[in-house]
């Protein structure tokens, strides 16, 4: 079976909780430190609402599962690249425990879809809207 298209343009993103006691805006700041580099983008937002685990964050990318993360803390920021490239680079978004680096093994709260086919595997993302033949230039 032919791997689902991703958008090239669309790198993982990881959505850290800033409203975490345990460490969410030093997770912030420490990912973003690395995000250039590893081709991820980062963004804060106010509450994933997952307090009593601790310092959480999100995985996602169009096209795949995405991942709901707790009990993370800022030291693992460069794991946490990695695992975003090994997510990017997986077929529905999901890397099984022993492909990940050890620290994170027991990061995983949930995963929730973001579109996925009737048979439960990603959408592949829908081809740019084309404008209408009344709507192009001569």
């Amino acid at each position: 079976m032919a791997e689902p298209i991703t958008s090239c343009d669309t790198p993982p993103v990881i959505h850290v909780c800033l409203t975490c006691r345990d460490g969410g805006e030093a997770l912030h700041e420490a990912l973003l430190q690395q995000a250039t580099t590893a081709g991820v983008r980062v963004e804060g937002v106010k509450c994933l609402a997952a307090c009593q685990r601790g310092c959480t964050a999100t995985l996602s990318m169009p096209g795949k599962w995405s991942w709901l993360l707790g009990g993370l803390r800022p030291e693992l920021a460069e794991d946490l690249m990695v695992y975003a490239k090994a997510y990017e680079h997986s077929r529905s978004g999901t890397v099984m425990p022993s492909k990940r680096p050890e620290s994170l093994r027991d990061i995983i709260l949930g995963r929730f879809p973001g579109q996925l086919s009737p048979s439960g595997e990603p959408l592949q993302p829908a081809a740019p809207a084309q404008p209408a033949a009344s709507e192009r230039l001569s």
